[in-house]
């Protein structure tokens, strides 16, 4: 562990210098950092695979366009997030429940931002949580707009558990649910990551019409009648819509 976690930080090194050397060659790198020339060029090598550092034809190493996508992501999450909040506000004031915003991370879906409603029962979701795209409301609906190759590798792979009374863990029922939620524009889940929950989420999409978020409302599931589910579904639908919007999406282009 203890030598991994020196490779990490001499990795970082040579990484640390392209904040201020645009292209650096291989010597140039063992002069300023001093890792000697066998572990450098072992790094470097590495680096270079995984597209973290790129050489030209005249042997001077950069940044690799993957640093590129990295910010691309950083800075769509924050903005995101920037941009959600006053709308889940206006959508918590109104329906006095609370609501989150997911964005997908891997397998999984991460919770970006919540606003809570004053109710003292309510359902407790921290911002940091993270969830299996297959389960709850909030995480299914990106998985529900993800491609269909891209659905059917990540179901092959994965293994469904059971965290609520009603998580879905049969393969063929769980991809109904999501071809039924793309066409409805909505996801709804019971007691799937918390028992005698119900959570309803819709799709928030970026300027390029991918979908790069959740938005849902949740509570105890004493409080979702059937007829206020309608209206809910109804809100959540147009508040997500108009995140869409403000994030530049315009579905009469896509």
């Amino acid at each position: 562990m203890q030598n991994k976690n020196k490779t990490v930080v001499k990795s970082l090194t040579i990484l640390n210098l392209f904040r201020i050397h645009s292209r650096l060659t291989l010597n140039e790198i063992i002069h300023l950092t001093e890792i000697p020339k066998t572990s450098a060029h072992r790094m470097i090598g590495s680096l270079s695979e995984m597209g973290f550092l790129t050489k030209d034809s005249d042997g001077y190493y950069s940044l690799g366009l993957l640093f590129l996508e990295f910010g691309h992501l950083v800075a769509e999450r924050m903005d995101l997030r920037k941009i959600a909040k006053p709308h889940m506000e206006a959508l918590r004031d109104e329906v006095n429940e609370a609501v989150n915003l997911t964005m997908r991370d891997g397998d999984e879906a991460v919770y970006l931002e919540k606003v809570d409603t004053d109710h003292p029962v309510r359902l407790f979701t921290k911002v940091g949580r993270r969830s299996p795209l297959y389960t709850g409301a909030c995480s299914r609906i990106i998985l529900a707009y993800t491609d269909e190759k891209e659905q059917e590798a990540y179901l092959q792979n994965m293994e469904l558990k059971s965290f609520g009374t009603k998580t879905i863990v049969d393969k063929d029922v769980l991809m109904d649910i999501l071809r039924q939620s793309r066409l409805n524009g909505f996801a709804i889940s019971y007691s799937e990551l918390e028992n005698s929950t119900v959570s309803i989420a819709a799709p928030i999409f970026n300027l390029s019409g991918q979908v790069i978020g959740g938005l849902s409302v949740a509570g105890p599931e004493l409080r979702f009648s059937k007829e206020r589910i309608t209206e809910l579904v109804k809100k959540v639908k147009q508040t997500a819509n108009n995140i869409s919007k403000e994030l530049g999406y315009n579905k009469q282009l896509m």
